[in-house]
């Protein structure tokens, strides 16, 4: 699925114009093609800035499948804010493993494994949100994305919602997308 309402040419993936949403609709932020998780869409214009702006330092977690056992001091890299994209640093972050990894269901299709390299969870908590940025860290660190997962976005979690549904956010909810920010 694209988070976008148009097809690209050629394109494999459906978009959000499947689910009949409302009109004014749009998604905040995206997710590549590749990637899975929370999503939000909203009819509010100024939301948009607020949730993707740099300098409001929106915090945003991923669970990220790498290929590899990443050390301590790649989880450090990872977090320092020393890594660069287009020569450009990254903000510092946070990075963990994920002991236990989460228990999602298979990706469809599925992810490449190796038998004979081994591959491991980790968390990383943004606060900004470049093209492919996760993938493009790990990949700095030797540590290639196989699987990536928006969890969090704020202080609202992906929880339990099956794959491809959506449903409105109550009050509280609404809040909880805010909370925690700098």
């Amino acid at each position: 699925m694209l988070s976008q309402f148009t097809p690209e040419p050629g394109s494999r993936w459906g978009t959000l114009a499947a689910f009949g949403l409302p009109r004014g609709v749009y998604p905040l932020g995206r997710l590549d093609a590749d990637s899975e998780g929370l999503l939000l869409l909203a009819d509010e214009p100024g939301l948009n800035h607020r949730l993707l702006d740099p300098a409001c330092g929106h915090r945003r977690e991923y669970w990220v499948q790498v290929e590899g056992e990443p050390d301590d001091d790649a989880l450090r890299r990872l977090s320092a804010g020393e890594l660069r994209i287009d020569g450009v640093p990254v903000r510092p972050a946070r990075a963990w493993r994920l002991e236990p990894p989460p228990d999602l269901p298979p990706r469809v299709p599925a992810i490449r494994l190796r038998q004979t390299i081994p591959d491991r969870w980790l968390a990383l908590e943004l606060t900004e949100g470049r093209n492919r940025q996760v993938r493009r860290m790990t990949a700095a660190v030797g540590h290639p994305t196989l699987r990536l997962v928006r969890a969090r976005i704020g202080g609202l979690p992906l929880g339990a919602l099956a794959r491809g549904a959506w449903r409105e956010l109550n009050p509280a909810e609404r809040r909880q997308v805010f909370s925690g920010d700098h």
